[in-house]
């Protein structure tokens, strides 16, 4: 498998790869450990005013639509959007795609409704962004006071690449087997993380630490922020 150090071209790469393996209905890693806390934490309600941060191909942006929500969806990769659209045809009167770079904070601000976000979700998404202050920054700034945003991400206690847990590093890996180029994850432990939150007015309010199936070491952890 070939290395590839540019993100997006990683991701534009991967995105046809990625669209056939997550399917209609994502993996089974995505619906056993990552949908259950995710929506519990989430507390999805009709109406609620969401937005899907790095969406792939849109499984969780359909999901949400069919709980009926209204959805605003985005990803880096235009490719992968792309595919959303297809995919997602039959929900594009309630989820609208855009491409979108989270570590601009210029054009993340281009998502702003007339109205606040009464929810925000990331799905495995915060490990693969280079720069999360923008995102958290932004969020914040769009969500309603007493709005939720619940991100789940690699446990970055039990996947940093180095014996270095506290320095942030980039690495590469594979998400899922056989995809065509590895991408870049982005290792930064728990105190850089919320303490990125807590600066831009979020406070912690619900966490969840999911092994897989027989195992006792968390892969991922789930968090819910409350907006103050």
């Amino acid at each position: 498998m070939s290395k590839v150090n540019n993100g997006l071209t990683a991701w534009e790469t991967n995105a046809a790869f990625w669209d056939e393996r997550m399917g209609d209905e994502s993996n089974d890693f995505h619906r056993d450990l990552v949908r259950p806390h995710t929506e519990e934490l989430l507390d999805i309600r009709q109406g609620d005013l969401v937005l899907d941060i790095a969406c792939g191909n849109g499984n969780f942006s359909q999901r949400l639509a069919e709980c009926g929500t209204r959805v605003i969806a985005f990803d880096y990769s235009a490719k992968m959007i792309e595919l959303a659209k297809k995919r997602r045809a039959n929900v594009l009167d309630k989820v609208d795609f855009h491409v979108c770079d989270a570590t601009n904070y210029d054009e993340f601000l281009t998502l702003k409704q007339d109205e606040p976000f009464d929810k925000a979700v990331a799905n495995m998404a915060i490990m693969d962004i280079s720069d999360i202050e923008p995102l958290f920054k932004a969020v914040s700034l769009m969500m309603r006071t007493g709005g939720i945003f619940v991100f789940a991400t690699h446990h970055p206690c039990f996947t940093y690449p180095s014996d270095d847990y506290f320095t942030s590093q980039i690495h590469q890996g594979e998400a899922i087997v056989g995809q065509p180029v590895l991408q870049n994850y982005y290792h930064r432990p728990i105190q850089q993380i919320l303490n990125t939150a807590f600066r831009h007015d979020f406070v912690l309010s619900g966490f969840y630490e999911i092994p897989f199936p027989e195992q006792k070491t968390p892969i991922i952890m789930i968090v819910r922020l409350d907006k103050k």
